[in-house]
């Protein structure tokens, strides 16, 4: 495959976008490749990623609002669409990847309008309004599902199964042994919203550990995720209780916090499940109610049908209910390991492996898949016998 393609990448601004993206340009740069982002603001401001790399803002709009709002959005839309045409013409553009967000939408339709080779990764279990809008155009769809809600038959011969890209750091725990746990050890527990936190974890959580028994809630070493708001009123709950928390308002260093790990609370984001059955750690998800078609339910349900996951929705997600659910795994170190296993064993952790190779046949004008050719395949060792308590 030759080298020295100039590929663009196109993502909206929250981190379920930008991490894939992220993950994507590193492996394209290690093959030789050029690489650009267009994002949004927000995009701009995560910190530590795209490093080296050239962004760009171009305009965009969301596609609601009203008639007033869609005209808005509709000149911003246009607006964007001639910038990123220009970028396209002056950098001799091979193939321009779409990972969804309003911010992409200018970017993928310019690309369609010059005939610029685009792919589009869906991180979803359900494909995002963006990508439904622009799949007719795409010359491959790249899923992180086997099965994606809302994505026509009719693209299934140019639909591929890669996963959804994380960092090297991360896939690479999935290598190293599960961190030891017994009846005696401390239970190191993570706790992490998303890119933009979740005030009901920093609210549920902290009572629902103080409600653990004496004897194992002196043994929890808590590293929690909050919103800035959020974060002076959850440490003092946490010092109240005396229960010893690292609290942050960002992780930076996430590939080391999920390293320690024994178990993960979070919302079902896309490059959360990503990461976590990667790395293989067991999780309780409490999918966001608010996501789009509710998409967090739908990315939670293959981690918790595997045994990796248990999925409480928010109205039910109490001190009491994760308490219960904490307790019983304590009880059991076997059944958290083995939970650890079973999300272990849905995931793609060479996802940006795949996908570099999807676009790299894409930009030179191949099909999606090669004849004979395969990805990586899924791990095929026998499950283990118990997962995450009911």
């Amino acid at each position: 495959m030759p080298s020295g393609l100039m590929i663009f990448l196109a993502a909206g601004g929250t981190g379920g976008h930008m991490m894939p993206a992220h993950a994507l340009a590193n492996e394209l740069r290690a093959r030789g490749h050029a690489v650009k982002l267009i994002t949004d603001e927000r995009g701009m401001k995560i910190p530590g990623l795209f490093e080296g790399i050239e962004k760009h803002v171009i305009p965009a709009g969301r596609l609601d609002g009203g008639l007033f709002g869609m005209l808005k959005a509709g000149r911003s839309i246009l607006a964007g669409r001639r910038q990123a045409r220009a970028l396209y013409r002056e950098y001799d553009a091979m193939a321009v990847v779409g990972f969804g967000g309003y911010p992409a939408l200018p970017a993928m339709l310019a690309a369609s309008a010059m005939r610029v080779p685009t792919v589009l990764h869906e991180q979803n279990a359900l494909l995002g309004r963006v990508n439904r809008m622009i799949a007719g155009d795409a010359k491959a769809i790249a899923t992180s599902y086997a099965n994606v809600e809302r994505l026509k038959s009719a693209y299934a011969a140019k639909t591929v199964l890669v996963g959804n890209p994380v960092r090297e750091s991360i896939s690479r725990l999935g290598e190293a042994p599960f961190p030891l746990f017994d009846e005696t050890a401390p239970l190191k527990i993570l706790v992490t919203g998303g890119s933009q936190g979740a005030s009901v974890l920093g609210t549920v959580v902290p009572a629902g550990l103080g409600a653990l028994s004496p004897s194992l809630r002196m043994r929890l070493q808590v590293v929690q995720q909050c919103r800035p708001d959020d974060i002076e009123a959850v440490r003092a709950q946490y010092r109240d209780l005396g229960i010893p928390a690292e609290l942050m308002t960002y992780i930076g260093d996430m590939p080391d916090k999920l390293a320690d790990a024994h178990l993960v609370i979070a919302r079902a984001g896309a490059s959360t499940i990503a990461e976590l059955t990667a790395a293989g750690r067991p999780a309780i998800l409490v999918p966001l109610p608010s996501a789009a078609d509710d998409h967090q339910t739908a990315n939670a349900r293959e981690m918790a049908a595997a045994g990796g996951a248990r999925m409480i929705a928010q109205a039910d997600f109490t001190p009491d209910t994760l308490a219960r659910q904490i307790e019983a795994l304590a009880a059991d170190p076997q059944a958290l390991a083995n939970a650890a296993a079973r999300s272990l064993s849905v995931g793609r952790p060479h996802a940006a492996r795949d996908l570099a190779d999807l676009v790299e046949r894409i930009a030179n004008g191949g099909a999606p898949l090669l004849v004979g050719s395969s990805l990586e395949a899924r791990k095929t060792s026998p499950a283990p016998t118990q997962g995450m308590p009911a």
